[in-house]
């Protein structure tokens, strides 16, 4: 579709402010920070990252763009590339994550076929915190946006939750993209079937009226996505707000930012994102805010091309 200014700046937006949530909540991960301890983009926490630097989050979101262009989700290609990222031994990757990927799939088919032999609990939030890109390439097309999401979901999460998680989301991004509206995930949510339906709405709604003692086990995909769509209702859509308090909420802080960034941060545009965080931002594989912005104007297919001087 063709994007408008706005538009293509709400979609750089839903890349850097994913980005600056994962690197912002990156040095408070599996804390509680108190009520007096100024949030900033500090670096450390478990993995000593540098201020700035995202973590697995965003990475594998760059994984995932590799195999984006408008209207195109390339599934060997994200398969590939996820391998790639799991060879530079990662400091920080999930267990469910890593039980696939040491696999060294040669394929989507064969890695999607290993993430549905997992055994036991396979609902982490790995997938979900990296939807952002794949709402990017399917703007204009809600229903290839469900089956690319779903499809990139169960690469390494074959758990129908995460599938749900996932299209949900990246319904609502491309939504706050195209409008600039946070009711996306609703407007997903309320066109699903019944049963995804009677599922999902008591849980939003328990996010959007409760605290995060109500769903604290972030490290789930549907704990980590309420606690999102918590911080972004509660701060009224305010980009820095919203990740500020997904850091307060404590645990997985890197990802549950990440995940609300990628929604706000489409929602609000770059004006939302303090400069001094976009600034910093850099991690996998060599990348900056710059390579953040051809990304997203890429798998978009936004045209950056100067108009023509009129004689």
């Amino acid at each position: 579709m063709h994007l408008t200014t706005d538009q293509r700046d709400r979609a750089v937006a839903a890349l850097i402010g994913s980005a600056a949530g994962d690197a912002l909540g990156a040095g408070y991960e599996f804390t509680y920070p108190a009520d007096d301890v100024v949030i900033d983009m500090i670096g450390g926490g478990p993995f000593d990252w540098a201020p700035g630097e995202w973590t697995d989050d965003t990475s594998m979101a760059m994984c995932v763009a590799e195999g984006l262009a408008p209207g195109v989700a390339d599934l060997d290609t994200i398969a590939a590339a996820f391998v790639r990222w799991y060879d530079t031994s990662p400091p920080d990757i999930g267990n469910q994550t890593r039980s696939v990927l040491s696999r060294r799939s040669p394929s989507a088919a064969a890695m999607t076929a290993a993430a549905a032999a997992v055994p036991g609990r396979t609902g982490g939030n790995g997938s979900l915190m990296r939807t952002a890109p794949v709402a990017l390439a399917f703007l204009g097309d809600p229903a290839g946006c469900a089956r690319a999401a779903g499809a990139i979901s169960d690469l390494t999460h074959s758990d129908v939750r995460a599938r749900e998680a996932c299209q949900m989301w990246s319904a609502g991004i491309a939504h706050g993209v195209r409008t600039g509206a946070r009711d996306g995930v609703r407007i997903w949510l309320d066109a699903a079937p019944a049963d995804v339906r009677d599922h999902w709405h008591p849980l939003l709604d328990a996010a959007q009226y409760g605290t995060p003692a109500d769903f604290p086990n972030n490290g789930w995909v549907v704990h980590a996505l309420q606690t999102a769509w918590w911080a972004i209702c509660g701060a009224d859509g305010d980009v820095a707000a919203t990740l500020e308090r997904c850091v307060r909420a404590g645990n997985d802080t890197d990802t549950t930012a990440a995940i609300a960034g990628g929604l706000v941060g489409a929602c609000a545009g770059t004006a939302g994102i303090p400069e001094e965080w976009t600034r910093l931002l850099h991690g996998y594989p060599g990348l900056t805010t710059t390579d953040l912005v051809a990304t997203a104007d890429r798998i978009t297919g936004a045209d950056t091309t100067p108009p023509k001087e009129t004689p």
